[in-house]
């Protein structure tokens, strides 16, 4: 009996060392399973949160080129952004489907977020030195148009002078008629105070001295105005003022920029009447003397 007791308490005991150890191990696996599940949990956050990380940093390099591209002039430049724009469009599209938990992945796109970003920093630099090279020549541009424009400006003021001088030199060279004499003849060539018997009109003159005027043979119209304004005219006519007008007599002669006192004539062939009459030299185109006489006879 007592044998049996002692079995008895045996077994007992056994089993409940088998049942505390089973409960403590129980316990310990469950445990270890709550600090994976916990770990994993944590895991799973950190993931996310990377995951979360990279696809900002994708997003605000996207916005960096937009606003590059946006800004650039350069044709070359903006096609190679453009191509780093779809990269990072991709990459970006991949991350979004790429599951936190594959942390592989995720390296690997950070890893070439970094290369595009080192791309497009070398691009940034080249827009910079273009911006900088842009400024420089905008500047040296609006320099350039300032000091054409001054040129512009100094080139105008010197044809107005050159053309105030070329009037004044023109002025200066113009001939000038004075001593101007009318002397009526009769039909023996004498001199006679009675208009019903005057044959030729008989004008003495002097040209004054210019040495501004070109030397050489010049030509003398005059115009006789009778005192009905009708011009005495053979109908010979010359150049004047862009126009035709005519002339009552013309006398070739040759002037060496020193005075010179001449003599023209003309023939009457009419009945003049009485009134103030008009002579009108010409020489070079120019009108150089005006002269009024009278017959009162």
């Amino acid at each position: 009996m007592d044998q049996v007791k002692k079995r008895n308490f045996f077994i007992i005991t056994v089993v409940s060392v088998i049942v505390i150890v089973l409960g403590f191990t129980a316990f310990y696996f469950m445990h270890q399973a709550k600090e994976k599940e916990l770990e994993m949990e944590q895991m799973t956050q950190m993931m996310n949160f990377e995951k979360e990380q990279v696809q900002k940093e994708y997003a605000n390099l996207n916005q960096e080129f937009e606003g590059y591209t946006s800004n650039i002039k350069n044709d070359s430049l903006v096609k190679l952004l453009q191509d780093q724009k779809s990269k990072v469009h991709q990459l970006l599209e991949e991350l979004r489907i790429t599951k936190a938990t594959n942390a592989k992945r995720i390296a690997e796109l950070r890893k070439e977020l970094a290369t595009v970003r080192q791309v497009m920093i070398q691009y940034v630099n080249q827009i910079d030195s273009l911006n900088s090279v842009n400024k420089v020549l905008k500047t040296e541009n609006v320099e350039v148009h300032r000091k054409f424009k001054a040129a512009t400006e100094t080139v105008k003021e010197l044809s107005k002078e050159k053309e105030n001088l070329n009037q004044v030199v023109t002025r200066a060279s113009i001939l000038e008629v004075t001593n101007f004499r009318m002397t009526a003849l009769n039909s023996s060539g004498k001199k006679t105070g009675w208009f019903s018997q005057t044959a030729t009109l008989q004008f003495n003159y002097t040209i004054t001295k210019n040495i501004t005027s070109s030397p050489g043979e010049k030509t003398l119209y005059i115009r006789i105005t009778r005192p009905d304004d009708d011009v005495l005219t053979k109908g010979n006519t010359f150049r004047f003022e862009n126009k035709n007008i005519t002339y009552s007599s013309m006398k070739k002669f040759e002037y060496s920029g020193e005075e010179l006192s001449d003599v023209i004539y003309w023939k009457v062939g009419e009945i003049l009447p009485k009134g103030t009459y008009k002579v009108d030299f010409f020489v070079d185109g120019y009108r150089i003397g005006s002269f009024n006489f009278v017959f009162e006879k």
